[in-house]
This record gives C-alpha cells, sequence and structure tokens, in this order.
C-alpha cells in the first residue's frame, strides 16, 4: 500500500441503546388475571384496577362478611327464641296431669274462630291449665331468666367466673325474712314481702360494711358477702329450731328447698315488671360493663364513671335476686353456670351476653321444673335439681373453658 493509498474510513457503529431494546415487561399478575390468549395487550394494560377500585372492592367485600354475619346472628337468636317456645308449649301439656299438645292447639284455636265443642277443654283441664300450669311456667322463665342475667353481671363485674347472684347475702338474707315469716305465720304476700326486704337489707349490710372497712374494695366487698351469708344461715337455723316441728318447720324447710308450686297469677305481676325494669337497665350499661370487665385502666382512659356503673349493677341484680328469691325460694346454681354456657357461645361481649343469659336460663330452669314434677309421683324440690344437675355440668365447662378463666 502507498503513501497515495486512500485509507478507508474505519467505519464504526454506535452500540445499541439499553432504551431501544427494552420491553416493558407485564406483570405476572395481570397475565393471570385477564386471559392473555387472543387478547391485544393494550386491552390489557388498560383493564388493570385502579387504586380506587381495589378499595371499593375491598370494602364491598367486607361489607359483604359484615352482612353475612349479622344475618347469621339473627338467626341463631331466633331458633333460640323458637326453642325457648316450643319449650313452653310442650310444658303446657306436661305433668301428672298430661294434656295433649294437639289438644292444647285445638284449644288455642277455638279461643278465636268458631269450632267444635269436642275441641274445647272439659273445666278440670281448663283449671289446671289456667291456674296452675300457665302461672307455674311464667314463673320458670322469669325466675330463670333474672337468676342467669344477674349472674352475668355479677361475674363480668367482678371478673371471676365463681360469682353468682347470692354471693352479697342477698339469698341468704331473703331465706332469713321469709323464715321469720313463716314463724310469725304470716300470709304467703307477706312472707314474699318479708323475703324481698331480707334480701336487700343483706346487701346493704355487705356494702356497708365493704364501704366502712374496705372503702369499697371489690376483695371486702365478696369477704363482707360472706359474712352476711353466714350471719343470715345462723339467724335462720334459730327461726328453724324455735319453730314448731309439725306446722312451721315443713314450711321453713321446703321454702328454702326451693320451688313453683305456690305461686299464683296475680303474684307474678309486680315481681315480673321489676325483673323486666331491671333487665332494661342492665342492658343499656352494657357497653360500659364491657369496658370494665376488661378493666378499670381503658373505663378510665374512655372516661366511664366506675361509681355509677357499679351502683347500677349492684342495684339492679340485687332487685332482681330479691324479687325472684321472695317467689321460688333460694334456687341455686342456676346463676353460676347459665353465664358460663352463655359465655362460651355468644363471648364476653356484655350485650350479647345478656341476652344469651336469659333465653338460656329461662330454657333451662323451665325443664328442670319439668322434670321436678314429672319424674316422680311427688314433685322433687327445685333447688335440689338444679344443684344435682348444675354441679356436674359446671365442671364440664370448667374443663372445657380452663384456658380462658384460669
Amino acid at each position: 500500500m502507498t503513501e497515495n493509498d486512500e485509507v478507508p474510513a474505519e467505519t464504526t457503529q454506535e452500540p445499541f441503546s439499553k432504551k431501544t431494546l427494552t420491553v416493558e415487561p407485564l406483570s405476572s399478575k395481570v397475565v393471570r388475571n385477564y386471559k392473555l390468549i387472543g387478547r391485544p395487550i393494550s386491552s390489557i394494560q388498560s383493564q388493570e384496577p385502579s387504586t380506587t377500585e381495589v378499595v371499593r372492592e375491598s370494602t364491598e367485600i367486607e361489607g359483604g362478611r359484615e352482612s353475612h354475619a349479622r344475618i347469621r346472628r339473627v338467626s341463631y337468636w331466633g331458633l333460640a327464641v323458637v326453642a325457648l317456645i316450643i319449650l313452653i308449649v310442650l310444658s303446657l301439656g306436661w305433668g301428672r296431669y298430661s294434656l295433649s299438645p294437639l289438644g292444647l292447639v285445638r284449644a288455642a284455636v277455638a279461643v278465636f274462630v268458631p269450632t267444635p265443642a269436642s275441641w274445647h277443654l272439659s273445666a278440670a283441664q281448663e283449671t289446671v291449665l289456667m291456674q296452675v300450669r300457665i302461672p307455674r311456667i311464667f314463673a320458670a322463665v322469669v325466675v330463670g331468666a333474672a337468676l342467669s342475667g344477674s349472674g352475668s353481671a355479677y361475674q363480668s363485674m367482678f371478673r371471676n367466673p365463681l360469682v353468682a347472684p347470692d354471693i352479697l347475702g342477698v339469698s341468704a338474707g331473703a331465706g332469713f325474712g321469709a323464715s321469720l315469716a313463716i314463724l310469725l305465720n304470716f300470709p304467703f304476700s307477706v312472707i314474699q314481702l318479708m323475703a324481698f326486704v331480707g334480701g336487700l337489707i343483706g346487701v346493704t349490710l355487705s356494702i356497708g360494711i365493704a364501704q366502712f372497712v374496705g372503702r369499697g374494695s371489690t376483695v371486702v366487698l365478696v369477704l363482707a358477702g360472706l359474712v352476711v351469708s353466714a350471719l343470715a344461715q345462723a339467724l335462720i337455723s334459730m327461726t328453724q329450731y324455735f319453730s314448731d316441728p309439725e306446722t312451721t318447720l315443713p314450711r321453713i324447710t321446703f321454702w328454702l328447698l326451693g320451688g313453683l308450686d305456690s305461686v299464683t297469677a296475680s303474684s307474678l305481676w309486680l315481681p315480673t315488671i321489676l325483673v323486666a325494669v331491671c333487665v332494661v337497665i342492665l342492658y343499656a350499661i352494657s357497653w360500659p360493663i364491657t369496658v370494665l370487665a376488661a378493666g378499670e385502666d381503658e373505663a378510665r382512659s374512655l372516661g366511664i364513671d366506675r361509681r355509677l356503673v357499679w351502683g347500677l349493677v349492684l342495684t339492679a341484680t340485687t332487685l332482681m335476686t330479691a324479687t325472684v328469691v321472695s317467689v321460688a325460694g333460694i334456687i341455686g346454681w342456676v346463676g353460676l353456670v347459665v353465664p358460663h354456657l352463655a359465655r362460651s357461645i355468644v363471648g364476653p361481649s356484655f350485650h350479647r351476653l345478656l341476652l344469651a343469659s336469659l333465653l338460656i336460663g329461662a330454657g333451662f330452669l323451665l325443664a328442670v321444673d319439668d322434670l321436678g314434677r314429672s319424674a316422680s309421683s311427688i314433685e322433687l324440690p327445685l333447688g335440689v335439681l338444679t344443684a344435682v344437675i348444675g354441679a356436674p355440668f359446671f365442671v364440664a365447662l370448667l374443663a372445657k373453658a380452663r384456658h380462658q378463666w384460669l
């Protein structure tokens, strides 16, 4: 090659830029969600959901779940009410003087529409139904609901699973008032009144001792209730010692055992009204009770007046328990066992716990009363049956829920 020969210009080629080779990838999620087969990429990218749509979709899903849960809860409550109504209808026919369910349905229809004479109840059947069965069943429902509702309120406020409605001496005080009235040969209406007053005095003494000794301490309040109960039991024993062994002593003994055999329709109106008012009060303060059951620090941070809530709970539960004890005598274990069962079903939230306790307690005591008046030729005491059935049942509940309470 000579100097005159032209040197061919060196051809240089710029490297490809990354920008020209980069293809924006599609996310695998878009590929899965939008089925790429046979569809253009632009349409797929344009259909990718925005943030607003995702939020709206998640909100709709959560709303649907809440609505399904609400429907499920309503259906459960409806089934519980229907079950209680079925038990009431069946209880109308159970007993030593049996009444067929079909005959009861025919008699109910005959009240409203003209029917054949065979559909009507006989005079004896009507007497048994109207003067014995209906008042007794109604009393069992009211007493069971009141004891269970009081027990649920006490257990939530004291945060103790072993607390029952008689923890502050209301049952023992009512028992002494009734025993004293029976010893003095007072009529049944005065016996109920003195039992009611005795229950109120027992709780008042317990609260007074707790305020004087422990300045409102919960532990001192429970101990004061135990002291008052022991004192009332001693006074009951004194009335039994001085009573006539042929007349008044059996009456005192049977009253203390508990039962619904002396209940009449006229004696149930005032107790039912008192129990209903107290249940409304407890339900109205269900949210503060739930917060206090979680801890006093949480209640204080939310501005809940602890003294006011405690005062309302003690007043309502005392009135309920004293009222039903004056009607049915001392019936134990209902206010202890039923709240445990209700809590295991609906949880610790008090507005649900109270309603569940009312329904289960009413059905439980009604079933026990049916057993007591149907299982034997003589009527078994209601307080004895609740103890026999409730004690092993309570042990089973403790074994199941030991991680929750212990």
